[in-house]
C-alpha cells in the first residue's frame, strides 16, 4: 500500500506549519518511525519557507501567490516535492544551490543545506516554465505493525 497527497498553498507563513502537520499526521498514521518523520517534517518546513519567501513571480498575478507540496509514501521511501511560481534558482549558481561555499556566513540559503543533511537524496532545479522545484526523499524506517510497511 502507498499513499500520496498534493496541496496548493498560499504563499503565507501560516501555510508552513499546516503542511508540516499534515505530513507528520500521515506518517504517524502510516507507522513511520518518529525520528524519520521529524527529519522529513523539518526538511519540508524549510522547503515551504523558501517557497513562501522566494516563490513569487515578477508579475504579481494570482498564480504567483501559491505553491505546491506533493508527498509520496510507499513501503520503502518518502518523496516530497515543493514547487513555486517564482523566478527559480539564479542561473549563475551551481546546479545545487546548497553546495555554495560560506553557507554559515550568508543571510539566506541555510535551509537548503539543512534539507541536504536531513534527506537521503535532494534535487534543486528550475521548473519547466518558471519557479523553483525542491525535491527530496528519505528511506523510511517503520514502527512494528505499521500500516504501510514494506513486505
Amino acid at each position: 500500500m502507498s499513499i500520496w497527497w498534493s496541496l496548493h498553498l498560499r504563499r503565507e507563513a501560516a501555510s508552513v506549519p499546516l503542511a508540516r502537520r499534515l505530513l507528520l499526521g500521515a506518517m504517524e498514521t502510516a507507522g513511520v518511525d518518529p525520528d524519520v518523520s521529524y527529519d522529513l517534517s523539518v526538511a519540508l518546513s524549510e522547503a515551504c519557507a523558501n517557497a513562501v519567501e522566494h516563490g513569487g513571480g515578477p508579475t504579481g498575478g494570482t498564480h504567483c501567490a501559491e505553491y505546491r507540496v506533493t508527498a509520496y509514501l510507499d513501503g520503502e521511501k518518502c518523496r516530497i516535492e515543493v514547487t513555486d511560481s517564482g523566478p527559480g534558482f539564479p542561473s549563475g549558481r551551481r546546479r545545487n544551490p546548497a553546495a555554495q561555499g560560506g553557507g554559515h556566513l550568508r543571510e539566506s540559503g541555510r535551509g537548503l543545506c539543512l534539507i541536504e543533511q536531513l534527506a537521503d537524496h535532494v534535487h534543486f532545479r528550475n521548473g519547466p516554465g518558471t519557479g523553483a522545484v525542491v525535491s527530496f526523499d528519505k528511506i523510511l524506517k517503520w514502527r512494528e505493525g505499521a500500516l504501510l510497511q514494506a513486505s
